[in-house]
């Protein structure tokens, strides 16, 4: 089984990072596969609500000149993904965002469904748990399975490196892990024994009388 995280911070190993690998950690001891990618640094614009993703309905935005394509297949090819940022404003930080937006609306509805899917937020001080719900918001719209921790999963820390001195933060990411790794086993254990529900067109709100 593989697992792919997403790094939302513009620093490669700042303190997101760091409670992405606390996870990774307890998963690895598993056998599972984490592959860390680094979203934060990359340039990535926001999506343009021009619809073309959903047109061709080939799972892929239409903007072809940064990574989001490539970041899609990742999540598509993995049995569970990861999505971390830092908190800017009380908020996903700007980069991530703007690859979330493109990629969770470009994916086809049914390539995600039922993947374990778990969220980590990194900050200073306040936000964490703003930040945490609207990660959370993606993972929930593609039926995804969400696998908790014994407090919602945020670890706090200033400089890089900070973050190793919250001891309750870094228990939040290791039973996070835990937990995420026997969520994945449960679902490969029962993929051929147990049915799934069958999935449901969408139903959009329409307000015409």
């Amino acid at each position: 089984m593989k697992v792919v995280a997403f790094n939302g911070s513009p620093k490669k190993e700042g303190n997101t990072f760091q409670a992405i690998r606390m996870v990774a950690d307890e998963l690895e001891k598993e056998g599972i596969t984490v592959e860390i990618v680094h979203v934060g640094d990359k340039v990535i614009r926001g999506c343009m609500a021009c619809g073309g993703c959903y047109k061709n309905g080939d799972s892929h935005c239409v903007m072809k000149n940064d990574p989001v394509n490539e970041y899609i297949d990742k999540m598509i090819e993995a049995d569970g993904i990861i999505l971390g940022t830092p908190v800017h404003y009380a908020s996903v930080g700007g980069t991530m965002k703007s690859f979330l937006d493109r990629a969770f609306y470009a994916i086809a509805s049914d390539k995600l469904r039922h993947k374990v899917g778990a969220a980590v937020v990194a900050v200073r001080r306040s936000g964490g748990i703003p930040t945490f719900n609207q990660l959370g918001n993606y993972l929930n719209y593609k039926e995804m399975l969400v696998p908790s921790s014994n407090y919602w999963n945020v670890i706090h820390g200033a400089m890089p490196g900070d973050v190793q001195k919250d001891e309750e933060g870094k228990q939040i990411m290791r039973v996070l892990g835990k937990n995420m790794a026997w969520s994945l086993k449960l679902v490969e254990l029962g993929r051929d024994k147990v049915s799934k529900p069958e999935q449901e067109d969408k139903v959009r709100m329409n307000f015409i009388r």
